[in-house]
């Protein structure tokens, strides 16, 4: 089972803290380890070098019948008992060890057989040394690892807000404005050293200006078609009206008809591409307003309307989202269809098949249908823009018992 971090955890300025962090506290810590040895062996060597010379000073005057001198005993009662079975033993030693609460650094060699002779030289001074050296190694430690996370952390987080502000630019244009841009200063100057943030900012830039220009290539070709069928469909509708009356006028005139539609649609699209539409708001209670779309539609709708609310919205936009899921229901889904009025919230569902998977994961998608379904696919689009022109939101879902949701929440 693999454990959850907490969100902040996965931010890079803290990975880069943490790891500085981490690096730098390994490398005081190898440091202060080398530098801890290295001087306690040098103070100890030499404490060493002096308690033993001392021993031999004092070896010669005892063989000599002269008296020791001060620090030099025979058989000490505070000698360690590990350093005195060393000199029994017939070897010199020596060892630092407490002897009333203050280090001693004691010298130790065999007499004869049954006698030590030892010197005893106070280590306090190179203790306190040693100590003072730590401490030292510590608070340059601290200070330098506190320096460098500072220092570290406040380069990480030059980099992190211009990525962060990298990232605020592509969620702006994946939410349609095509004119945002990063603009990082160091793009635009080609003698500053050219970084990874920057090479990121610069193709962002690039594929938004890649992409607002085939859209708007897209919208107006959309446009102009739309525009150029609309003069030749309505001379081809009043001659089809003159046709004599039979089964192959009525085909000639649906499929004159069906291209209108199709017309229309385009335009409406088109305009809905642009951004430029406005609102005019009306007072409108809700279940009223939905009853009327499903008496125009001419579908067999059942309304159930769970709670009325009056809204300040646009009749003519919210009667053609709801048209479109109306007849969309009907079209490409079976019945029973229920348009449900919740308040501000309205849903139509179908008990077909339900919506595609692509169309649930990214909503839909104009002149794109599956399952066999009939249609140029532009009305579930249509119905989206509206509600965004609206500033409702329109999501679309599959029920659990079978067939599809669309669920409209307005504001």
């Amino acid at each position: 089972m693999r454990l959850a971090l907490p969100q902040w955890a996965g931010t890079l300025a803290v990975k880069a803290a943490l790891f500085i962090t981490v690096m730098c506290c390994a490398l005081a810590t190898l440091l202060g380890i080398l530098v801890h040895v290295s001087v306690t062996n040098q103070t100890v060597g030499q404490a060493r070098d002096r308690a033993l010379a001392r021993l031999e000073d004092a070896t010669r005057a005892f063989e000599a019948g002269d008296t020791l001198a001060p620090g030099a005993r025979l058989d000490p009662p505070d000698l360690p008992r590990s350093l005195r079975d060393l000199a029994l033993a017939g070897d010199r030693g020596t060892m630092v060890a407490d002897h009333h609460g203050r280090p001693m650094m004691w010298a130790a060699g065999p007499v004869d057989d049954e006698r030590v002779l030892a010197v005893g030289i106070d280590y306090s001074q190179q203790a306190r040394t040693i100590d003072g050296l730590d401490r030292a190694i510590l608070w340059s430690s601290g200070l330098a690892i506190g320096a460098t996370v500072l220092v570290g952390a406040f380069a990480v987080t030059r980099v992190t807000r211009r990525l962060h502000a990298t990232a605020r630019v592509a969620r702006r244009i994946s939410g349609g404005d095509l004119d945002a841009r990063v603009d990082d200063p160091r793009t635009k100057d080609p003698s500053r050293p050219q970084d990874e943030v920057a090479a990121v900012a610069a193709a962002l830039d690039t594929m938004a200006s890649s992409l607002q220009g085939k859209l708007l290539a897209e919208q107006r070709f959309t446009a102009d078609v739309a525009h150029e069928l609309r003069t030749p469909l309505t001379g081809l509708h009043a001659a089809a009206e003159l046709l004599p009356p039979g089964r192959p006028t009525e085909l000639v005139q649906d499929r004159v008809a069906a291209l209108r539609t199709l017309t229309e649609d385009l335009l409406e699209i088109s305009r809905l591409d642009t951004g430029r539409e406005r609102v005019e708001l009306d007072s409108e209670p809700l279940a009223a307003l939905a009853e009327r779309v499903v008496r125009a539609s001419g579908t067999e709708t059942e309304v159930v309307v769970v709670r009325d609310v009056v809204l300040e919205t646009d009749r003519r936009r919210l009667e053609r989202v709801l048209g479109n899921l109306v007849a969309n229901a009907h079209k490409h889904g079976r019945g029973p269809v229920v348009l449900t009025v919740d308040g501000p919230v309205v849903t139509v569902r179908d008990h077909g098949v339900g919506y595609p998977e692509y169309l649930v994961a990214h909503g839909p998608q104009r002149f794109r249908t599956e399952g066999g379904a009939k249609g140029h696919g532009l009305g579930l689009t249509i119905a989206l823009g509206q509600a965004e022109v609206l500033g409702a939101r329109l999501t679309f879902a599959n029920a659990v018992d079978g067939g599809a949701v669309a669920t409209l929440t307005l504001r």
